[in-house]
């Protein structure tokens, strides 16, 4: 099971494994990924979706809800039309973390509604729904025991493993991909199968005791009590736990007046004091949610940053870095160039010979793995001293269109490689790259990552996928950025960001003109490759039109 992310609002036990958000949270896919489908027609321009009356209610017997953002659906796979914008400044740090919004109110007040008409209304994309819900403690077997007679206290704070919440929160916050629990309430346990959040420009984070933990408060940048008549929560708890949870109505009212309103009256209605915001009636306060929405735009706009812009006027003079390395331009690889480049070159040479670099620029790159002496006894019974990659698994990581075309000559050299994918496109409004797709095979951590993408210009796009995957704990010193064709400024951007990541290319172009195409360059890599003609709508990372 691997990440599959995109700009979707998403409650964490939605998403795949490793980072990813797709339609089928429950879906899982092999490491490698096949069958991509085709991403011509996304569309831009997402209408605004406006607050409605009522949310249809949703069975659950584990710890997740689900809400319908702006998307296109092909017969695989659903893409999301809602970009994200850089979250880093030009140095490549976090420069702007996520806002987060806690809910907070008795069992049953309609926190989980309030959060999706909120989602509904903000209209930004890459929102998360994280529930305090997820983080209730593993029972042991007299807990069980109680939990079954209910007898076992939920909505006490002993109940919940704070430490893991305010850690998984924290590193959400600051944009790292987090795993999140998904509890089970019919077995009162944890599945075994964490869920994996990545990508959050704004966190709703409910909870009945979402105020109850100084360290919980710190990380809240806005803080909503919903506040809901007490014979309304018990009606809505009665049927919510007959019907989604499999239990009895005696078992209810027993654990109601034993635990439940007691802990309310203890635990969390004397936290409203630290409310910014209280919502009386819950969802359909709509003057209240609108104020809310309204306050979470002003301050999503003061966070706002320009990085293109930036890297295009960075650097000028500069010497070339010495992570950086350029293919021996030997009379085969300038003919090769000279094929490729000339606009007169049909489609199949194109490919061909655009093919024969990549096979050349995929050997070189893996000169610079780390190798470990071994000798090897021959057939002839004789003792060679050789090299052998010492112990380190390679995963390969595409910026689609264009970087994908790279991965079967990766894969012809590296047997049973990973692989990854991430889509990044320009947004003709800002001229930012914004990140819609992400799929990346689990546990990366310890993995040497090939990036790969067929131009870099202004290094805008690469910057970007070098973010998520340091953001997916990658070290930057075990990436390598491959491409066939860079330009001076895209190599001073990356290399200054990330000054420990490998760039390795055939060729590197010294000038980008005023629309930031490569000078000469080699033109639009992905349509003169697949043989189509972009749209006007239409821009891919920077190798669109050598961006």
């Amino acid at each position: 099971m691997e990440t599959t992310s995109s700009g979707r609002n998403v409650k964490p036990d939605e998403q795949q494994a490793d980072g990813g958000l797709e339609a089928d949270r429950t879906m899982s896919r092999s490491d490698s990924g096949s069958g991509y489908d085709s991403l011509d027609g996304i569309l831009n321009g997402v209408p605004r979706c406006p607050l409605t009356p009522s949310l249809s209610p949703q069975k659950r017997t584990t710890s997740q809800s689900k809400t319908e953002p702006p998307l296109l659906r092909t017969n695989k796979r659903t893409i999301y039309t809602a970009g994200r914008p850089p979250w880093y400044n030009v140095t490549g740090t976090t420069f702007k973390e996520a806002f987060v919004i806690g809910l907070c109110g008795g069992s049953a007040s309609g926190k989980t509604t309030v959060a999706n008409k909120i989602i509904e209304a903000l209209d930004v994309p890459w929102v998360v729904l994280l529930s305090m819900d997820s983080f209730y403690k593993v029972l042991n077997k007299e807990e069980q025991e109680l939990a079954a007679r209910n007898e076992y206290n939920f909505d006490h704070p002993d109940a919940f493993d704070f430490e893991l919440l305010v850690t998984v929160l924290r590193k959400l916050k600051k944009g790292k991909s987090i795993k999140v629990p998904v509890y089970d309430f019919t077995s009162h346990c944890r599945r075994k199968e964490w869920k994996t959040v990545y990508g959050a420009n704004v966190v709703i984070f409910e909870g009945i005791l979402a105020f109850a933990n100084k360290e919980l408060l710190k990380l809240l940048d806005m803080k909503v009590f919903v506040d809901t008549d007490s014979d309304i929560r018990l009606i809505r708890r009665l049927k919510r736990d007959i019907s989604q949870r499999g239990r009895d109505i005696s078992g209810i009212i027993k654990q109601y007046n034993k635990f439940v309103k007691p802990a309310f009256e203890q635990y969390i209605e004397p936290t409203v004091q630290s409310a910014d915001i209280v919502v009386p009636r819950g969802g359909e306060n709509f003057v209240a949610l609108d104020l809310i929405v309204q306050h979470v735009h002003s301050q999503l706009e003061k966070r706002e940053i320009t990085v293109r812009s930036a890297l295009a006027s960075a650097h000028q003079g500069q010497p070339l870095p010495k992570t950086l390395s350029v293919m021996e331009s030997t009379p085969q690889v300038r003919g090769m160039h000279t094929i490729i480049r000339n606009k007169e070159t049909n489609r199949d040479e194109f490919i061909f010979y655009s093919k024969r670099l990549m096979r050349l620029l995929i050997e070189h790159a893996l000169s610079f793995l780390p190798l470990k002496p071994v000798s090897v006894e021959t057939p002839q019974g004789g003792i060679y001293s050789g090299k052998r990659l010492s112990g380190q698994r390679i995963t390969g990581v595409s910026i689609l269109r264009a970087g994908e075309t790279m991965e079967q000559a990766l894969m012809a050299v590296c047997k049973d490689i990973r692989l990854g994918k991430i889509l990044i496109q320009t947004n003709h409004d800002t001229g930012e790259p914004e990140l819609h797709y992400l799929r990346l095979p689990k546990d990366l951590s310890e993995d040497y990552v090939i990036l790969m993408d067929s131009t870099v210009s202004t290094g805008a796009a690469a910057l970007m996928a070098v973010r998520v995957l340091l953001d997916h704990d990658v070290a930057e010193d075990k990436i390598f950025l491959l491409s066939l064709l860079m330009a001076e400024m895209g190599v001073h951007s990356v290399a200054y960001a990330f000054p420990k990541v490998r760039i390795i290319t055939t060729a590197v172009d010294k000038e980008v003109n005023d629309q930031f195409h490569i000078i000469p360059g080699i033109g639009n890599f992905g349509d003169r490759y697949f043989g189509t003609d972009a749209p006007s709508d239409w821009c891919e990372s920077d190798e669109g039109m050598d961006f």
